[in-house]
Parts: C-alpha cells; sequence; structure tokens
C-alpha cells in the first residue's frame, strides 16, 4: 500500500501517479505562490536566476524567476488537488488544454534542476520555435533574418527570395538568433 500524503486536507496517497505540472501566475507573484503552495504541501519548483539589480545609490544581487510568470507542481491529476492549486492567490491556471493543463515532461524539469544545482552558468533565452521568423544578432550575419528549419539532425536557418520562390539555408549552431515575432505564450498578466 502506499504511503499517505495530505495536501490541503485532501488525502492523496502516492500510488496516485503524480506529474509536473506549469502553473501560469500573475506577473510578480510567482515567489508567493511558490510560498503558498508549499505551505498547502505541494510540491513546487521555481527556477531562479540571480540577476545584478542597479539603483541610483547601490547595486544589489537580486533572485528573479527564470520563467516569468510561470512555475512548476508536482501533484496527482485529481480534480481535489487541482482546485487546490488554482485557488490559491495569485494563480491564474495551468498552462494546458481546457486549463486543465498538459503534464511537463519529467527530464525537462529534471535538466533545468540540475544546470540549477551544478551551478553552470546560464542565460534565459526565448524560446524558438521550428517555423518561426527569427533574425542574428551580432556577428558577420548580423541583422539577417529568415525562418528556422530543421534538417538532418540540425537547425537551419533558411533565408527565401519570395519572387523567385528560391531559398538557401544556414546552420544556426553558433549564431545568437532572436525571435521576429512574441508568441502568445509569452505575454504575462
Amino acid at each position: 500500500m502506499g504511503s499517505l500524503q495530505v495536501i490541503q486536507g485532501i488525502p492523496t496517497t502516492h500510488l496516485e501517479a503524480s506529474s509536473w505540472y506549469a502553473v501560469h501566475t500573475r506577473s510578480r507573484h510567482e515567489k508567493r505562490v511558490d510560498t503558498e503552495l508549499e505551505q498547502k504541501g505541494i510540491t513546487t519548483f521555481l527556477p531562479l536566476l540571480t540577476e545584478t539589480r542597479k539603483w541610483s545609490d547601490r547595486r544589489m544581487k537580486v533572485d528573479v524567476p527564470l520563467f516569468s510568470c510561470y512555475l512548476f507542481v508536482n501533484i496527482p491529476a485529481t480534480p481535489d488537488v487541482r482546485i487546490a492549486v488554482l485557488r490559491t492567490p495569485g494563480v491564474l491556471s495551468f498552462v494546458g488544454g481546457n486549463h486543465l493543463g498538459s503534464p511537463v515532461p519529467a527530464h525537462e524539469i529534471e535538466n533545468i534542476q540540475t544546470i540549477l544545482e551544478k551551478k553552470v552558468p546560464f542565460a534565459a533565452h526565448p524560446f524558438i520555435e521550428v517555423g518561426q521568423r527569427v533574425r542574428i544578432r551580432g556577428g558577420a550575419l548580423d541583422g539577417i533574418e529568415g525562418v528556422i528549419s530543421r534538417f538532418g539532425g540540425s537547425d537551419r536557418l533558411v533565408i527565401s527570395v519570395q519572387t523567385i520562390q528560391r531559398s538557401l539555408s544556414i546552420t544556426v549552431e553558433g549564431y545568437d538568433v532572436e525571435p521576429l515575432e512574441r508568441t502568445k505564450r509569452a505575454m504575462c498578466i
């Protein structure tokens, strides 16, 4: 028999499969939501990035959420537990279909946790999908625009001449690219 876990008065057994879910929060409420969910007995993960902030009279290192307006919870997929999460002040919704949330693969969470635990230097980077228009930043190709494509296991930047319907592609590896249009997912309330 599995051990019993109580989440805000709701008994759940460890036999119920729990998964990671992304939770969308109000802007600048991530830490508060994280604390409240932990007080309810819910396992959370809020990846933080240390930034140096400058004020007129001083500089300070401040821990800020790596993914603004998001944190992760590891919960069973029961309605009672989902409701406990959604009733937390500052929580807007689960990320995924029908506001029920789509599970985040455990290996994706583990990858981020490992990078943070090993203190590997990192920086936030915009999410870029295959098919998205991007621009190269810096270097000899600064300002070149194209569409991200995947060919032979590597990401490529496809540069097209629409009039003659011809294209060429270059390997993106080694170049800093930025998305040209923001996706709906990047919005924060």
